[in-house]
């Protein structure tokens, strides 16, 4: 291999050129090459194939803290712009002291760089490296202009961050601690970056309660964004560990060396980290050291339901479903964007039954719910989940109900919910919930559809769910049925209900369903069998 060969393969590679070339500063003040950890690797991988796909690379990263993803990512963006032409990267931190260290780092990336490998520089009192030559001979400046890239620092908060340049690569640090309204912020950053492959943008951060980095995060995971999610638990950090002191495991310890396979040098960690960083705070240790990422967005409310149950459920049912949509026919058929996800086929003569929680359909407003139970089992057999109008929505359960054979339907009758009722109605379906009421003139009970939502009916059907997580939460197969549970809480006047900016429209849906049950069969339709006719010897019949 000729010297100009080994230059083209080690410029490349990234995994080639980090360890050979780049150096960073270790916690204990050491300044050694940079090899990537077991963690680093494992993004980097997902950053790779979406290149190889040919990709825009857009992740967002939820992670425990001092895990070197922001190390990895300057890193990531030094080779990219000192290896290329015309390349502008920008780097975002949340404070001043942060945009420092970031910018320290590169730095010291070009500084230790062999001289054979470094680009020409100007000179530059802002915080940037801009990667040209600095001479001020314009005649020699036009024949050997560098590279015309740059990488430039700024704190977020300040005015037009981002807005005045075209973009290849930018990291968003922490961005769940950002000033200023950074929605508005970010929303100038992305609009300077090209919707192409050359490009990448990597958010990273802790959490910080329930903000827009949460809705980053949940439409990412929802798939509703062009972002890959890629979550980093504590454990999953090598260095997070210290000897066994042979302490005995609480039960919360006890699930969650069975759940993520820890060993007793993780946990003795943890314990440290607990009482050393978080001052004894576990809910503290969980933000900043998550073991899956719901648990990195506490609640501010006492939670309704046992999260560990309900995460350890939530990591079984991965992919359980086959989504689709019921057609005019009755018949169901699968499609990849339809509303419907199907966990139980309807078994021939069972009893089902169909809660409801009917919204207005307003695009990004509430969602409007179908949630199925198989009467018998009690087992999640469906849900419907989708912005749609109440009629159009009331149609959907007709056909749903006709699927499973001819189920009971229970919407709730509160605000647009009568709206859904009368579509049902129109199509001749009567086999719908009935409530008592008295007539206000004859002061005589009568029986109307749908299920009314009030103070005091409230907290009884939400405590049948409660019931059902406690006692029967293997019935439950519906992911974000279960992701809402995570972020249901009792608020500081009593209520349960879901967080700021989250969702509970599966749990009333479902609540709903479990109080519907008591007025449809738990058994088996079993047909009547025909009297075994016999011969009659003196009639001949």
């Amino acid at each position: 291999m000729t010297a100009r060969e080994k230059v083209k393969n080690i410029v490349k590679d990234f995994l080639v050129y980090a360890p050979k070339l780049l150096k960073i500063k270790t916690k204990d003040s050491e300044i050694i090459p940079f090899k990537l950890n077991k963690s680093q690797l494992k993004l980097y991988e997902i950053i790779k194939e979406q290149q190889q796909k040919k990709k825009p690379v857009r992740i967002i990263i939820l992670k425990a803290r001092q895990m070197g993803f922001s190390t990895l990512t300057e890193a990531l963006i030094f080779y990219r712009t000192v290896t290329r032409k015309n390349t502008n990267s920008l780097i975002v931190a949340h404070k001043d002291e942060s945009t420092n260290n970031l910018f320290n780092m590169s730095k010291l990336f070009y500084e230790l760089l062999p001289d054979r490998w470094k680009p020409l520089k100007k000179a530059s009192n802002a915080k940037e490296l801009i990667f040209e030559n600095p001479t001020k001979d314009l005649e020699e400046k036009r024949k050997y202009p560098g590279l015309r890239s740059k990488i430039k620092v700024a704190t977020a908060g300040g005015d037009g961050v981002g807005r005045s340049d075209t973009l290849q690569n930018v990291h968003i640090s922490e961005y769940a601690f950002w000033p200023g309204d950074k929605k508005l912020t970010l929303a100038g950053i992305m609009q300077s970056v090209p919707n192409n492959p050359n490009t990448m943008v990597i958010i990273e951060s802790t959490a910080n309660g329930y903000e827009h980095y949460k809705e980053l995060w949940d439409a990412a995971v929802s798939g509703e964004s062009g972002f890959v999610p890629v979550f980093f638990a504590w454990h999953e950090m090598e260095e997070y560990r210290l000897p066994y002191s042979g302490f005995e495991l609480t039960e919360e310890e006890k699930t969650l060396k069975e759940l993520y396979n820890l060993d007793n040098d993780q946990l003795e960690w943890r314990r440290w980290c607990i009482k050393n960083n978080c001052s004894g705070d576990v809910d503290l240790f969980k933000q900043e050291y998550p073991s899956w990422p719901e648990e990195a967005f506490l609640s501010t409310g006492r939670p309704v339901f046992d999260l560990n149950k309900v995460q350890t459920r939530l990591n079984q049912v991965r992919e359980l479903g086959t989504r689709g949509y019921i057609d005019k026919n009755f018949n169901f058929i699968e499609d990849a964007n339809g509303n419907l996800i199907i966990y139980e086929k309807p078994i021939k003569n069972y009893p089902y039954v169909i809660g409801g929680d009917v919204a207005e359909g307003i695009k990004d407003g509430d969602y409007s719910v179908s949630q199925v139970i198989n009467n018998v089992t009690g087992r999640q057999a469906a849900v419907w989940r989708g912005h749609i109008a109440p009629d159009l929505f009331g149609y959907e359960q007709f056909k749903l109900a006709m699927y499973y054979n001819k189920a009971l339907i229970a919407d709730e009758v509160n605000n647009h919910g009568l709206t859904a009722i009368k579509a049902l109605e129109y199509n001749n379906y009567l086999n719908q919930y009935r409530r008592e009421v008295i007539d206000d003139n004859t002061n005589t009970k009568q029986h109307k559809f749908g299920f009314k939502t009030t103070p005091a009916t409230r907290p009884v059907i939400i405590d049948l769910v409660r019931e059902y997580v406690r006692e029967n939460i293997e019935l439950i197969n519906d992911e974000t049925t279960l992701r809402e549970m995570l972020t249901f809480v009792f608020k500081e006047n009593g209520k349960a209900e879901h967080e700021e900016g989250q969702h509970d429209d599966t749990i009333l849906a479902l609540a709903i369903a479990l109080k519907a049950r008591e007025q449809q069969s738990m058994r088996v339709k079993e047909k009547k069998k025909k009297p075994r006719r016999t011969y009659n010897s003196v009639t001949g019949y």
